[in-house]
């Protein structure tokens, strides 16, 4: 028996950019497409194009992309104006793209009292939108913006609106919830009904999460025959948010009544990287990861002690319903030294660091790791200063450039110009060289204080050269005169390797100079740079 082709269409760059505190740089927008192409993703929404700068920007010169299909967003025509002559289809038409994914009403209130028009109008808006975008050799999805609420309300009207853009040939007939507060039995009626008059081949689910159903509809809506599933990475979206398709997926592919039946184009191999896809989201978000998120939260597979401990140490399917590798994510036994001394060897294992787990160096570790994060470290979206923690303890990794000690300060020079000034001794191989710098604020000063002097720091310049900073985060850990400070950089360089390090300190600027620091030695460590003597 042929399994069904199931299709993951994702919208975080539009929908997760309605999310309030939410607002994606174009950079940010180039760095989630790509991770969603990596992993396997079918379809990604990439904005609307001509609704605003960022979005226009972004499809004027799209990332590269592999299997991933680029769609671009909008609406249908507005009444009183043809298809060929609407300035918003023309933005859309006009854009990078093979496929675009166009809203339109289905519930006859919104018809009436929202645009103000007859049904049979809005029907030829429909009708006449397809016809364009199919005309010009688009692949033309419709999006039915409240069909639920607009199928409970006037189920031949709103089914007439899905037939007008499917009869006009559009490839998806996407069925949304747009308000969220369709529950699971209904979506599985109303899905069920519809694939009497529109093959379930051709239907697709948008569910919103307004009363925390929005995986489970989506799930109900493949059961009962729909075979696009429309989400968002981390469940963002406004409100309370979208359908996760960090929950979705996995589920799809590691659970027996989906799997069986369905394939997705997400391989297992690639569902190893779902955990730091959803963790490079909430990084470049600045934002904390919920630590209980199904599948891969920090918690997903942690364990206190007692029964449960015993139990998953001998069998991990007790308390495990999936191996947390399966999703690059990792067992967390809480409580007891060896638990702890488990999780570390995990970490270990992921740098290819291998050690015996008897070994006095893992409790040194488990214990460092224990104060730092006590002290408001937080190594989930810093990898590269944990490896350099765990390398250093274990005395894998040489000193290198050395700082004996760093000057910093701020000066108005007038009403509109503050500038920021730094001067850092450095010591290699027991030659004392300053560097100073100036920049847009107290950090980026140091940074330029070492990287534009880089020429002097002897036999590691050539290391030092590419090396540039991207992203630059400050989180205060808690309130008030004593308050702790944690620094994020992400740092990247000529070879297209990106990463992150940290610093914690009450001082915004020694936290920002350990996290620089940490920045500096991961480049010496991986380019293989030789000690300071």
């Amino acid at each position: 028996m042929s399994k069904e082709k199931l299709y993951i269409f994702d919208t975080t760059l539009r929908d997760g950019a309605q999310t309030e505190g939410v607002n994606f740089s174009l950079d940010d927008k180039n760095k989630i497409a790509s991770a969603l192409s990596d992993l396997g993703i079918d379809y990604l929404e990439g904005g609307w194009p001509g609704a605003n700068t960022l979005d226009t920007n972004f499809f004027n010169d799209p990332p590269k992309l592999k299997k991933t299909i680029l769609t671009a967003f909008g609406m249908t025509k507005k009444s009183g104006r043809s298809a060929q002559n609407d300035p918003g289809l023309s933005a859309i038409l006009n854009s990078n793209t093979k496929s675009v994914c166009l809203v339109g009403k289905t519930w006859d209130f919104h018809v009436d009292k929202a645009l103000g028009i007859s049904k049979k109008e809005n029907l030829l808006n429909i009708k006449e939108t397809a016809k364009l975008f199919i005309n010009k050799k688009k692949e033309f999805m419709f999006d039915a913006e409240h069909f639920f609420d607009g199928f409970k309300s006037n189920p031949k009207y709103a089914l007439e609106c899905l037939k007008t853009a499917y009869n006009e040939g559009a490839r998806w007939i996407v069925l949304c919830d747009t308000n969220g507060g369709t529950l699971p039995h209904e979506v599985g009626e109303i899905v069920s009904k519809i694939t009497k008059h529109i093959p379930g081949k051709n239907l697709g689910i948008h569910a919103h999460n307004d009363t925390e159903n929005a995986v489970a509809n989506s799930l109900t809506a493949v059961i009962s025959g729909a075979r696009q599933i429309q989400g968002t990475i981390n469940g963002l979206g406004e409100r309370c948010g979208n359908a996760n398709l960090v929950s979705i997926i996995p589920t799809l592919v590691l659970k027996d009544s989906f799997s069986k039946k369905f394939n997705i184009n997400i391989s297992k191999e690639k569902m190893q990287t779902l955990t730091d896809c959803s963790r490079l989201l909430d990084e470049i978000l600045n934002r904390k990861s919920n630590k209980h998120s199904a599948y891969v939260g920090a918690s997903a597979f942690a364990h206190k002690g007692g029964l449960h401990v015993s139990a998953v140490t001998k069998d991990p399917k007790t308390y495990e319903h999936i191996n947390p590798s399966s999703v690059g994510n990792f067992r967390n036994i809480v409580i007891s030294n060896q638990s702890g001394k488990s999780n570390i060897l995990s970490r270990l294992a992921k740098y290819g660091i291998k050690i015996n787990k008897d070994d006095p160096k893992i409790q040194n570790l488990l214990n460092e790791v224990k104060d730092r994060e006590f002290a408001g470290y937080s190594y989930d979206g810093a990898d590269a200063s944990f490896e350099l923690l765990a390398r250093r303890l274990l005395g894998e990794i040489p000193k290198y450039l050395k700082i004996s000690k760093y000057d910093v300060s701020v000066k108005r020079e007038s009403k509109d110009e503050i500038n920021s000034f730094a001067k850092a001794h450095i010591e290699v191989d027991g030659k004392e060289i300053i560097c100073e710098g100036s920049g847009n604020g107290p950090v980026n000063a140091l940074d330029n204080a070492i990287r534009s002097n880089v020429d002097k720091v002897g036999k590691y310049s050539k290391y030092l050269r590419d090396l540039k900073l991207v992203d630059y985060k400050v989180r205060i850990l808690n309130t008030g005169t004593n308050a702790t400070t944690r620094v994020s950089i992400e740092s990247t360089d000529k070879q297209g390797k990106n990463w992150f390090t940290i610093g914690v300190s009450p001082n915004i600027i020694d936290a920002s100079f350990k996290a620089l620091i940490d920045s500096l030695d991961y480049k010496l460590y991986k380019e293989k740079a030789p000690a300071n003597d």
